[in-house]
């Protein structure tokens, strides 16, 4: 049996109890193992329930036989893709020039940025 501690990430299947058995086994990042030892084998860990991507889904605190803990490689954790490039929306000093537009019109001599007179 390979030790287990907080903050690994550990397979629970139907080793820990019968309870997790086919579809019911998950995959979670221990954040505490309790030290009593009600029965013997059998410990109460807490920590969070990761889905296929690596997320966290759900907190859960489980009892099961520790010699059934398996210590799992950590999930590579996909992000959905974020926004491509930002610009700023107020056009503070100098940050009127970053966005291209604007940019565009300081560019041409005699043509208004925008608003009424």
């Amino acid at each position: 049996m390979v030790a287990v501690k907080a903050g690994d990430v550990v397979f629970i299947g139907p080793d820990c109890s019968v309870q997790f058995t086919g579809d019911r086994a998950l995959m979670m990042r221990l954040g505490s193992i309790g030290e009593v030892d009600p029965y013997n084998g059998w410990v109460w860990v807490s920590g969070y329930v990761l889905d296929a991507r690596g997320l966290a889904t759900a907190k859960r605190e489980l009892y099961v036989i520790k010699a059934g803990l398996r210590v799992a490689p950590a999930p590579t954790v996909v992000s959905k893709p974020g926004p491509k490039e930002r610009y700023p929306t107020r056009t503070g000093q100098g940050r009127a020039s970053q966005i291209p537009a604007v940019a565009a019109r300081q560019a041409r001599p005699g043509v208004r940025l925008g608003g009424r007179s």
